[in-house]
């Protein structure tokens, strides 16, 4: 069996980071969370007070390891796991996702950990930019109602849902019009709304656009 890519992109909450999960259970390959190495480098900047107008450049982001053992995060070898997903974190992301030289470092590094094997990634330009030309390619979505329902009883932020909303609308609007790889579908992705959809049931549908030789 030839290795393949499975490229999942889609806004905020839309389910994209357990879908990939359960399915790289189920299809027994790899996964990577592309948006906990951006929330990674994120509590980096903030934790050493990195603001966005200084001059963040390719020998600044090299001293920063990233690694993803066993679904845990690493940053320069501690387990950040829990810290990337504080809310100050979450509110700073999008700024730093924005920053080309942040995105050239990460999507360097994506590519290298996704060589020589089949692998499941999620993110915001996966299919667009980091793998063009994944075999598989999907674009999950949902409302910013469920979204933010499904954030807050995550219970990872101490916020209403009235709240989280807002800054999932908010979020959306920053990732998708900013002018470094913004989010959007790719053209050749399969669209799935998960709003009213279980986990089973989205990995279904996925699982029903691959190949057969793929899927067994």
């Amino acid at each position: 069996m030839n290795n393949y890519i499975i490229a999942i992109d889609g806004p905020s909450g839309s389910g994209k980071s357990t879908i990939a999960n359960e399915l790289s259970k189920k299809l027994e390959i790899s996964y990577l969370n592309t948006g906990s190495m951006y929330r990674a480098l994120t509590l980096y900047f903030l934790e050493n007070n990195i603001k966005k107008d200084e001059n963040i450049n390719k020998s600044l982001l090299e001293k920063i390891n990233i690694d993803i053992k066993n679904n845990k995060v690493y940053l320069n070898n501690k387990n950040v796991s829990l810290e990337i997903r504080d809310s100050f974190v979450t509110e700073n992301v999008s700024w730093v996702s924005s920053i080309m030289a942040v995105r050239e470092y990460l999507v360097k590094l994506q590519r290298k950990i996704a060589s020589n094997k089949s692998i499941i990634l999620d993110g915001r330009d996966i299919g667009t930019v980091v793998f063009p030309n994944a075999k598989y390619k999907f674009y999950l979505d949902a409302s910013p109602e469920i979204r933010a329902r499904r954030r807050f009883e995550q219970k990872e932020i101490n916020k209403s849902i009235d709240e989280i909303k807002d800054d999932i609308i908010k979020r959306d609007y920053i990732d998708s019009h900013r002018e470094i790889s913004p989010l959007k579908k790719a053209d050749d992705a399969y669209v799935i709304d998960s709003s009213n959809l279980s986990i089973e049931e989205v990995v279904s549908k996925i699982i029903s656009y691959m190949d057969k030789e793929d899927v067994l």
